[in-house]
C-alpha cells in the first residue's frame, strides 16, 4: 500500500506540493489527475524517494520512505514519465541488470525475466538491442522492470502516453491483473476515459493541493453534477484551465 501524509515540497518561496494526503490500499488502482504543473510528478517522485519532501511523510508497504528507504523502495515499483534505458543493452540484459539492483539472483531470475517479457509481449525481442525498440516497446520494457521484483505497490506517471490502442489495452489488462493480486497502483494520467474505466478512486490535484478525492461518483457529487464522463467534472474542479490537456478521445 501507499500512504501519503500531509506532503509538502517547496522550492524557495514556491510551493509545488501543498499538504497532499492520499492512500492506496492493496488491490486498488488510484487515479491521480490534474493539469500540467499541478504537482503530480513532484508528488510521485517524493513517493519513489527521488525527491526529499520539505515536510510530511510517505509510507510504502508500512515502511517510511525517509526512515527505511531501502525497505520502502524494495516494496515499490516506479515508472517515471521519462524513463531512462540503456540503449546498448538487450531487453534481457536490461532486465537482468535491473534484477541485480534489487539483489535478485539465482536460477529463478531468468524465469522471472521471461515471465515479465511474456506478460508484456516482448519475449521475441529478448536478445534485441533496446535502441531498436519503438517508444511503446520501451515503455513496456520499463514496466517489465517495475514489476520484476514483485512490488507490493507501484507508482506510475502517465503510463498510456505514446502507446497505440493495442499497447494501451495490454497495459490496462496487466494493471488489472496486478491489482487483483493485491498490488496497490497509483497512476497519474491526463486521459480521463482511462481514469473512469480503470480506477476505483481518484485524487484531483490543482496548484499543489488536493481539490477532490473519492470514488468516481463521489468526485462527481463534489463537483455538483452526475456527468457520464469525467471531462466536465474535471474542468469544473480545475477552473477550466486544463481544457487543452484532455485527451481528444474523451
Amino acid at each position: 500500500m501507499i500512504a501519503v501524509h500531509n506532503l509538502v515540497k517547496q522550492y524557495g518561496k514556491f510551493t509545488a506540493v501543498d499538504g497532499v494526503s492520499l492512500d492506496v490500499p492493496p488491490g486498488e488502482i488510484h487515479g491521480f489527475l490534474g493539469p500540467n504543473g499541478a504537482g503530480k510528478t513532484t508528488t510521485l517522485r517524493m513517493i519513489a524517494g527521488l525527491l526529499k519532501p520539505t515536510s510530511g511523510r510517505v509510507e510504502v508497504n508500512g515502511h517510511d520512505v525517509a526512515k527505511e528507504p531501502e525497505l520502502a523502495k524494495a516494496s515499490l515499483g516506479f515508472i517515471p514519465d521519462r524513463p531512462f534505458i540503456y540503449d546498448k543493452l538487450t531487453a534481457g540484459e536490461f532486465l537482468r541488470f535491473h534484477a541485480g539492483l534489487y539483489g535478485l539472483d539465482g536460477k529463478g531470475v531468468m524465469d522471472r525475466v521471461h515471465e515479465m517479457l511474456d506478460l508484456f509481449e516482448l519475449r521475441r525481442w529478448e536478445n534485441e538491442l533496446v535502441e531498436s525498440f519503438s517508444h511503446g516497446m520501451k515503455q513496456r520494457l520499463v514496466m517489465c522492470a517495475a514489476f520484476l521484483h514483485r512490488p507490493r505497490a507501484v507508482a506510475v506517471d502517465e503510463p498510456m502516453v505514446g502507446l497505440d490502442p493495442r499497447g494501451a489495452r495490454l497495459i490496462k489488462d496487466v494493471f488489472r491483473r496486478m491489482s487483483e493480486r493485491g498490488v496497490a497502483i497509483l497512476m497519474s494520467t491526463h486521459t480521463l476515459e482511462v481514469a473512469q474505466e480503470m480506477c476505483q478512486r481518484l485524487s484531483i490535484i490543482l496548484k499543489g493541493k488536493i481539490v477532490a478525492q473519492g470514488t468516481v461518483d463521489e468526485v462527481k457529487k463534489l463537483a455538483g453534477g452526475s456527468d457520464d464522463h469525467l471531462t466536465s467534472v474535471f474542468l469544473r474542479l480545475t477552473g477550466g484551465s486544463a481544457l487543452q490537456e484532455i485527451d481528444e478521445a474523451v
